[in-house]
């Protein structure tokens, strides 16, 4: 890389992240006015745009574009009271800002409360359905994430949680917890498992942006009934690990690229 196409990153990263700011405070200032009289799914979808309008600015603005595929192994829009776990791959912000728009129903999400302190954008999150714990009560915060989670099935809106807990760097492997799958067993509803290749253009914890495509790859329902909660988490980390290394083989170099997983 040239110290002079590392500037360019940088002047555009620098361009990408004033885009975020000054489009988040309108957004989200909306938002907070929109939630005194609305709540639920329709204050879920006009807040969740501006995060459409942050992945449309890395696109245009930093040349971070993506593809997906595995949408066909979701539940529908249609389908009002379906409800899933989704497990997801963490490498940077990218698949934050991303799945709630690509996802067909409203996503929940499971974060550390700090979050909510974070002017604009941690106010609005504030007013929407999500799940934010006090990381450091863990009993506390895990009865908080089921309690809350089989509410939030009935009302057709799924869950999403990083089983690794936090970014992962490219090409590595975070330790899978078993929240997601607990979380699923004891409502009885399926995990999908999510990768994504996200740091090869965002890399963890910066805002150096680097132009190429992300790729998103959705698997396969996994039932959970019957299920134990660690023997089900192996399943899940097999298959996004699995796909990570077809997604981004350059990042896994010195290892065996995997086959991808089978299709059912």
């Amino acid at each position: 890389m040239s110290a002079l196409q590392k500037s360019w990153w940088a002047l555009r990263s620098a361009l990408f992240v004033l885009w975020l700011a000054v489009t988040v405070v309108p957004w989200a200032s909306g938002a907070l006015i929109l939630s005194i009289f609305v709540r639920g799914k329709r204050l879920y979808w006009p807040t969740m745009y501006w995060l459409r309008l942050a992945v449309a600015g890395a696109r245009v603005i930093c040349g971070v574009d993506y593809r997906v595929r595995g949408m066909e192994n979701l539940p529908t829009a249609e389908q009002e009271n379906a409800a899933v776990v989704l497990a997801a791959k963490h490498q940077s912000t990218w698949e934050t800002f991303a799945l709630p728009g690509l996802m067909p129903h409203p996503l929940a999400y499971v974060f550390k409360r700090e979050l909510l302190y974070i002017p604009f954008f941690g106010w609005a999150m504030g007013r929407l359905d999500m799940i934010h714990i006090d990381r450091s009560k863990r009993a506390e915060a895990w009865a908080k994430v089921a309690a809350q989670g089989k509410g939030l099935f009935a009302q057709g809106i799924w869950v999403i949680m990083f089983p690794e807990g936090t970014r992962t760097p490219r090409g590595s492997q975070g330790s899978y917890k078993g929240g997601a799958s607990r979380l699923a067993i004891g409502a009885g509803v399926p995990i999908v498992p999510v990768a994504a290749s996200s740091a090869k253009c965002w890399p963890r914890k910066s805002f150096l942006l680097r132009p190429g495509v992300i790729d998103v790859s959705i698997g396969p329902a996994i039932p959970s009934v019957g299920r134990q909660p660690d023997e089900l988490m192996r399943e899940v980390e097999r298959w996004i690990e699995a796909e990570m290394r077809r997604l981004d083989p350059e990042a896994y170099v010195g290892e065996k690229a995997a086959p991808p997983p089978a299709e059912t």
